[in-house]
């Protein structure tokens, strides 16, 4: 398992608060787990923490996150060291061994009202342990990092593991060909409402109508204007970069002479 620190602007963690986005960069700690112990380089932990600082000091610790489906007992230890660092941190667990099939992240803190100070509380006739709670993860995503992630997963079907990227041109295909299959999935849920097949939802309703209202009502002599233009400014660039090539390899064969 890999344990790391991850930290985040924004200290504070409560309730009333809105949802705190946790990101990288996050710095390796090193540890080590001998039978039934676990041992952390904390001298490391703290250096690495320092020098961080020096470039972000805005940034502080909220939290540590290790590979891993599930709690273990090192996570307790390593959890009530990391309690000395934040005030109660959150805990993620990245699960890198694709249990169901799925890369899962969970992320858990402890109820410190019901803790002493030493994390640990008391059961009848047990013995002592901690209570890691589940909190709600939310993933929050760039655009341009939605890419990236979509090309990668797409290395899951080929053979080699290995994919080159899409055109440009690809690329709108691949969009234009996703927005019909959606609009062909609204309008068949429309004629079906209509139909009586489907009871009608209001909220679905509302939902559609914004989306209607957001799309530039333009006639379609301006549209077929606009396409006209944007399709010849393409050309234009295009034409120019294949000169500017072309350009280039004469010169260099001229300069080979």
């Amino acid at each position: 398992s890999c344990k790391m620190a991850a930290t985040a602007p924004a200290p504070g963690l409560c309730p009333c608060c809105p949802p705190l986005r946790v990101k990288p960069p996050c710095n390796q700690l090193t540890w080590s787990c001998p039978v039934s112990q676990v041992a952390v380089d904390m001298e490391f932990a703290k250096n690495m923490y320092e020098l961080h600082k020096k470039v972000s000091p805005s940034e502080v610790i909220l939290g540590w996150y290790a590979t891993g489906h599930d709690i273990t007992e090192h996570s307790v230890l390593i959890h009530e060291y990391y309690s000395r660092e934040a005030h109660n941190p959150i805990h993620l667990t990245v699960d890198t061994s694709l249990q169901n099939s799925r890369m899962s992240i969970k992320a858990y803190i402890i109820e410190m009202e019901i803790f002493t100070s030493s994390l640990k509380y008391v059961l009848p006739g047990k013995t002592m342990g901690v209570m890691f709670t589940p909190l709600t993860v939310k993933y929050v995503y760039y655009d341009t990092e939605r890419i990236g992630v979509d090309l990668i997963m797409k290395t899951c079907f080929s053979p080699n593991r290995v994919i080159g990227l899409s055109s440009d041109l690809q690329q709108v295909g691949s969009a234009s060909a996703r927005i019909q299959d959606t609009l062909t999935m609204v309008l068949q849920y429309a004629e079906d409402v209509l139909s009586g097949k489907v009871a009608a939802d209001n909220t679905v309703g509302r939902f559609l109508m914004d989306l209607i209202n957001q799309v530039p009502k333009i006639s379609p002599e301006d549209f077929e204007t606009m396409l006209n233009s944007n399709i010849n400014d393409l050309l234009m660039v295009t034409y120019l970069a294949n000169l500017t090539q072309s350009q280039i390899a004469l010169n260099e064969k001229l300069l080979s002479l």
